[in-house]
């Protein structure tokens, strides 16, 4: 009888912090019950850029999904708050300004995707998972 090997594969490294950003608690609650990814834990959630930032300081996520449009600070100022705090934090923006200037400014401020809202859980996983795949957190 083989034992199982007590390496972590490599989906589960270790475990990332996960925060959700949005003004919606739709979309909050939506991201949190359709997440498919065993290595992202939620860790925080806010429903905007000033909440996001206060809960960064308080534990620093390592993968973030960032809505545009909300109330006292949007999300690309967040990104740049963020990205400066931790410049290897990984950011999704998912909104549904779908404008490709929207979404090249985002990246231009440090975000590494983009996803268009409506989404289905598989395109948030997928989007998660390429996020991830890029920073070689997983295979």
């Amino acid at each position: 009888m083989a034992l199982a090997s007590a390496q972590p594969g490599p989906l589960t490294k270790r475990k990332l912090k996960l925060m959700i950003c949005d003004d919606s608690n739709i979309i909050r609650r939506k991201i949190e019950r359709e997440l498919r990814i065993d290595c992202l834990q939620v860790i925080a959630t806010a429903s905007n850029g000033k909440q996001a930032i206060e809960a960064f300081r308080k534990e620093p996520a390592d993968v973030v999904t960032m809505d545009i449009t909300m109330p006292e600070m949007d999300g690309i100022e967040c990104v740049e708050h963020l990205v400066k705090m931790k410049p290897d934090v990984l950011i999704l923006v998912i909104s549904a300004l779908s404008d490709k200037a929207t979404a090249i400014e985002a990246l231009k401020k440090g975000a590494n995707g983009f996803l268009c809202k409506p989404f289905t859980d598989r395109q948030l996983t997928e989007a998660l998972e390429e996020l991830l795949r890029g920073a070689g957190n997983v295979d």
